[in-house]
């Protein structure tokens, strides 16, 4: 128990730390704001209007939970771009010289996207809500898809402090987000995946952002909910969400402890 407290006191001082360097540069919080505004502008209202939901149904309420599991997936690679930015510029070696929790600076990392991404959920929903999406089950329903989304989000953040220890500077995490994006498309995040070829259909389906995003609009009754002959995935999203993030957090999280632990006796 002192160990974990510990952890916890620790890793709760780095993210007060990353807090502060965003707070003193306004620049990135207003483009962490903006962002979802011109997702939804492009994608809900340049090509929504040449896209029809199976089923029926407005383009952008189906549209939002997608964008919704977008911003929970982008946790990787800020994550990745802030670790292997401390990493880089040897702050990583300056907490390893310090009195503190080992496993706090991978923790600290990670409950800091939780952050980020509360300010980005923040800006989707007030997007969202002006355009005329919302949530049709009620607040337990409405308030499970949040809680999903965050659980995803922090399970990925896992990933992205695994990356950015492995990248070891923020140019070469930086030439990664790239390859961030594709995962995010070839999903039913933006689209239904009905009218993909077969092969990049078996791929878009099993994408755990498929199941987020098919999660989040059966919970809140947006269209374009899976029928029974979706693949397993989009049959359980909710379950299989769940079990994805978790499975994530139990098998990264302690490759990633271990990786910042042999670093400091290299």
């Amino acid at each position: 128990m002192t160990t974990i407290r510990w952890t916890v006191s620790d890793g709760g001082v780095l993210v007060r730390r990353e807090i502060g360097k965003l707070l003193r540069h306004p620049g990135e919080l207003a483009s962490e704001l903006l962002l979802p505004a011109v997702l939804v502008l492009m994608f809900g209202y340049v090509f929504g209007s040449a896209i029809s939901v199976p089923g029926g149904g407005d383009y952008r309420e189906f549209l939002m939970p997608g964008l919704f599991a977008m911003v929970a997936m982008s946790g990787i690679a800020t994550t990745a771009t802030v670790v292997a930015r401390d990493v880089g510029r040897g702050v990583m070696d300056r907490f390893r010289s310090m009195p503190m929790a080992r496993s706090a600076v991978p923790v600290g990392h990670t409950a800091y996207s939780l952050v980020s991404g509360l300010v980005n959920f923040a800006g989707v929903t007030a997007c969202a809500l002006v355009v005329g999406w919302r949530p049709h089950n009620g607040l337990a329903a409405t308030a499970a898809g949040f809680g999903l989304l965050f659980l995803f989000r922090y399970a990925v953040a896992w990933a992205g402090v695994l990356l950015g220890l492995a990248f070891r500077s923020e140019e070469a995490a930086d030439h990664m987000v790239p390859f961030i994006f594709p995962m995010t498309m070839v999903a039913n995040t933006f689209v239904p995946t009905d009218g993909m070829a077969p092969w990049l259909r078996v791929i878009a389906d099993w994408n755990p952002v498929s199941a987020v995003s098919a999660a989040c609009r059966t919970l809140w009754g947006n269209p374009g909910v899976p029928g029974e002959g979706a693949a397993l995935p989009l049959r359980h999203p909710v379950e299989v969400s769940v079990l994805s993030s978790v499975v994530m957090i139990v098998v990264i999280a302690p490759i990633a402890v271990w990786m910042y632990q042999r670093a400091g006796r290299r």
